[in-house]
């Protein structure tokens, strides 16, 4: 059938019967508006700016036919000169199955997210393919990424923030009840990273807009990352000796497969029993060590560069407190297999560029140091090598209000769960960007809170050793809109999921996918490659 467009019937039309009643095309949705009263919160409304069908046929397009929607959201009349618009795109697919997902960002936003493509760390999972109606947006500034430059506009932080979810959402589901006329039977939030944060803020702040979400490697406490950050540049190069170069970058990733690789019971250059690496901390720090603790050369590290190390490894501990009560950033698994030797380590350079970049100076720091500028201090002169974390004087305040409101760590998660939202999440155990351990300590602490049972209802939290931040030596594809999708639609919670690698050099082979506390524990027999000869065990 031809993209003319979806519309007749009210909200109870099922899904499979929706495209017979279509009364509206794909280009009749140019220059559609969306009132200001129709979005939650403050705006000047939205219009679309363009609209136009993709085929099925199209070159490079495998998602089936859908009418591709551009658009634009207008700051409200009280927002501060030069607020920028929030962009916009809104995928209407032709055999449309009655849902709607929301994708989330990465980084620091600044390009529309398109909706076209998989579901962030899920390689496998592409929505729109599957007969989702997807949207995304910029967050509500362009570019930008490397200095973070736009949080010099206020009103632009809170778009990033949280507001442009709610912005977004809105305007979407209003657009997509003009084409179908109806709206979509469920509501659904994917995203990493960043998206992951965008996930866990959809929960916190607007759950009744969401039936389920998918979180992976969420960045839950932005300003604790982006401080632990500035500590890891602070000892790096603001310690002389401290930088670690790319040799011993790998001789440390080296040392702990030395030590942890077997722990699970298969030598397969994935450390997946963490906890028992962990109690091997000291051994390794010892073997890394030069005897006499000054540096020898790419054999051994020296006192400087262990201090470094511990930088990434410890936590960070403030003294007074952020939102929510929060005064820690738990620290990295540099000794637990994490590799921070790739380009979102720590870089290549013994010279502290200026600004720092990411290549040169280790993605933690760069991104770090533009944190301090910009949203911060508002300073884009700022030396962060010297700005005293324990001690912020003036900008402690600041601190404290930018962790609220960039950030996703409020624990009070019930309306979300009241209105039976459900939730999976997934982190990397070797994640060099985003620490797992925030992860884990945000989900004991609803465990702690609610109880196991409780928690059980509405989260399923998956650890995955080896994987990184999108990379790493295990990779998983998975259908991760299936596994929501299912739970939400027909009350199959998911369990163990399977995880099919899309490394390079181990391309195919498979593990379990487990719920945390457990990991993937090799049974003794059967091919390493091969789920099935895993078990999902208790460290």
């Amino acid at each position: 059938m031809l993209l003319a467009g979806c519309g007749g019937g009210d909200d109870n039309t099922p899904a499979s019967s929706q495209q017979a009643a279509q009364t509206v095309t794909c280009a009749d949705m140019s220059g559609k508006t969306v009132p200001a009263a129709s979005i939650g919160l403050a705006t000047g409304g939205a219009s679309v700016t363009s609209a136009t069908v993709v085929k099925a046929t199209d070159a490079g397009n495998s998602n089936g036919e859908y009418c591709k929607v551009i658009g634009k959201i207008t700051p409200a009349a009280s927002a501060a000169a030069g607020t920028p618009d929030i962009n916009f795109e809104l995928n209407l697919p032709t055999a449309w199955n009655g849902k709607a997902v929301q994708m989330g960002g990465g980084g620091y936003n600044g390009t529309v997210v398109t909706g076209t493509t998989a579901v962030s760390f899920a390689p496998g999972s592409v929505p729109l393919a599957q007969g989702y109606a997807t949207f995304g947006s910029d967050s509500g500034h362009t570019g930008n990424s490397a200095t973070a430059d736009f949080a010099l506009n206020e009103a632009a932080i809170n778009n990033f923030g949280f507001e442009h979810l709610k912005k977004t959402h809105d305007t979407a589901f209003a657009l997509i009840k003009q084409f179908y006329a109806k709206s979509p039977d469920k509501s659904y939030f994917a995203g990493a990273s960043t998206g992951g944060r965008e996930g866990m803020t959809v929960v916190e702040r607007f759950a009744s807009d969401y039936d389920g979400v998918i979180a992976n490697a969420p960045a839950l406490n932005f300003s604790g990352v982006r401080l632990q950050g500035v500590k890891i540049g602070q000892a790096a190069y603001g310690t002389p000796g401290g930088y670690i170069n790319t040799a011993k970058q790998k001789l440390i990733l080296k040392t702990v497969l030395d030590n942890c690789d077997a722990d699970d019971g298969a030598t397969d250059g994935i450390v997946s029993n963490v906890a028992a690496c962990r109690a091997k901390a000291s051994t390794i720090t010892a073997a890394l060590r030069c005897p006499s603790g000054a540096d020898t050369g790419d054999s051994c590290l020296s006192d400087a560069q262990l201090g470094t190390v511990a930088a990434i490894q410890d936590d960070l501990v403030l003294p007074y407190q952020l939102a929510y009560g929060v005064n820690r950033h738990q620290g990295y698994n540099i000794l637990q297999g994490a590799d921070f030797s790739g380009g979102l380590g720590l870089g290549t350079s013994a010279t502290l560029l200026s600004p720092p970049t990411v290549a040169a100076n280790g993605y933690l720091y760069a991104q770090g140091d533009g944190y301090l500028k910009y949203f911060v201090t508002k300073n884009p002169s700022l030396d962060s090598l010297h700005f005293d974390l324990n001690n912020p004087g003036q900008y402690q305040q600041r601190l404290v209000d930018l962790s609220a409101t960039v950030g996703a760590m409020n624990p009070d998660i019930s309306a979300y769960r009241s209105r039976g939202g459900k939730l999976i999440i997934l982190h990397g155990l070797a994640d060099e960007v985003i620490s797992p351990n925030v992860t884990i300590a945000y989900y004991n602490a609803q465990v702690a809170k609610d109880g196991q049972s409780a928690v059980d209802s509405y989260i399923r939290f998956y650890n995955v050793p080896g994987m990184g931040h999108g990379d790493g030596t295990f990779v998983p594809a998975w259908d991760a809109m299936t596994a929501l999708d299912k739970w939400v639609t027909q009350g199959t919670a998911p369990d163990v999921l399977v995880g099919t690698d899309t490394v390079t050099a181990t391309s195919g082979r498979s593990r379990p996918l487990c719920r945390y506390p457990t990991y993937p524990r090799y049974k003794g027999s059967g091919s390493i490659n091969v789920a099935d000869s895993y078990a999902c065990t208790a460290p």
